[in-house]
């Protein structure tokens, strides 16, 4: 049972073909032949004019070819921080989007990535968004974005504000990297979810822990 609700690495490299949109499938070993360890950045500015600053949050949950996790572990997320013996690890929760560069970041050292494990979904989600009436259109300059952890070079960005704007949902599935054999693609899904990061969990089969 997990409990939700207890409770900046710089860009190096951005080149415009590294630019991705719905629709769009890139093979990320294809473009970094060395790529062993990848991070997983997300980057996010308040809007001005709302009065309370939008706490977004950036999930991974490990899913096999059924599309449900394996166990607890295998959810990623700011209340628990590390899976895979430290193959996957969530480096902290960012309350206020402050600051150029990344927000929030996962590391995943991909040969640590269990051989059932076909995907690693990044989700992004507003902390207790329904309570407090916020969501995903509440922010803006919002991208998702992988690079190299090793040399930093990125590989692949995908800016979403145009897939936000008017967006009421508190949780976005927000792309997929999905196994193909030793390869990964990166795949923008925009997929919104009213109830947030409870819902999302739920669907990809972990008990979420109920709100008292």
């Amino acid at each position: 049972m997990v409990d939700i609700f207890d409770t900046r690495f710089e860009d190096k490299s951005v080149e415009v073909d590294n630019f991705v949109s719905l629709g769009d499938e890139v093979n990320i070993n294809q473009k970094d032949a060395t790529l062993k360890r990848i991070m997983i950045g997300a980057g996010w500015d308040a809007n001005a004019f709302n009065a309370d600053v939008v706490d977004l949050d950036i999930s991974i949950f490990m899913l096999n070819k059924d599309g449900l996790t394996r166990v607890d572990e295998d959810f990623v997320f700011y209340n628990q921080r590390e899976a895979q013996n430290g193959g996957v690890r969530h480096h902290g929760d960012s309350r206020t989007g402050a600051g150029d560069g990344d927000d929030e970041t996962v590391s995943v050292f991909l040969e640590s990535i269990p051989f059932d494990v076909m995907h690693l979904m990044i989700v992004l989600s507003v902390y207790r968004g329904y309570e407090k009436e916020q969501n995903v259109s509440m922010v803006r300059n919002v991208y998702i974005r992988v690079a190299n952890e090793e040399n930093g070079y990125e590989i692949v960005r995908y800016k979403m504000d145009v897939d936000l704007k008017d967006r009421t949902e508190t949780g976005v599935v927000a792309a997929a990297l999905n196994r193909e054999g030793p390869k990964w693609h990166f795949k923008p899904l925009a997929e919104f979810y009213p109830n947030g990061l409870p819902e999302i969990a739920k669907k990809y089969g972990i008990i979420v822990k109920e709100q008292q």
